[in-house]
């Protein structure tokens, strides 16, 4: 069967339209006012980004040595702003599809050790959920986040990071 490659824009964005169908799924219910403080507040955390900052890609590489990847984002605005760091790995357009087992990620915290971070896959994109990565960039501030990528099965494609920009 002949397959298809989606545009990555209208993967992300069907990707995070179901996301957010199980989140809004589970929610619970706003209690009674006597008991509302004691009740979790429905939160934005599944509202789609507005845009995309792309950085610089690179070519997947070709050995099993593990290899950093910085995300660095600026928030110049006089206004904080709320952002979520991404990695997208990227397979031919026609094909072999890369899957979440032919790549490690690892992301450094902030206690200094490496965590493995999910992928996942779609119509030969591998990418990092963008929902736990948000947070808020304060005005003037700096983002810089350190990955370690390390290719386990050979294949070929690019490493694209970028950072979601919410309203």
């Amino acid at each position: 069967m002949p397959t298809r490659k989606v545009p990555r824009p209208s993967l992300v964005l069907a990707t995070l339209a179901l996301a957010a169908l199980p989140a809004a799924a589970f929610t619970p219910p706003v209690q009674a006012a006597g008991s509302a403080a004691s009740a979790p507040l429905p939160t934005s955390a599944a509202a789609a980004p507005v845009s995309f900052v792309n950085l610089p890609s690179r070519p997947l590489p070709a050995d099993h040595a593990a290899h950093r990847i910085t995300v660095t984002y600026r928030n110049n605005s006089s206004a904080d702003q709320t952002v979520a760091p991404q990695i997208l790995v990227e397979s031919p357009d026609k094909g072999p599809f890369l899957e979440p087992g032919d790549v490690r990620l690892e992301l450094l915290a902030a206690d200094g050790r490496w965590q493995t971070v999910p992928l996942g896959s779609q119509t030969g994109t591998l990418y990092t959920d963008l929902i736990p990565a948000k947070l808020v960039l304060h005005s003037h501030h700096t983002l810089t986040v350190h990955y370690r990528l390390t290719v386990t099965e050979a294949g070929q494609g690019a490493i694209e990071p970028r950072v979601a920009l919410y309203a």
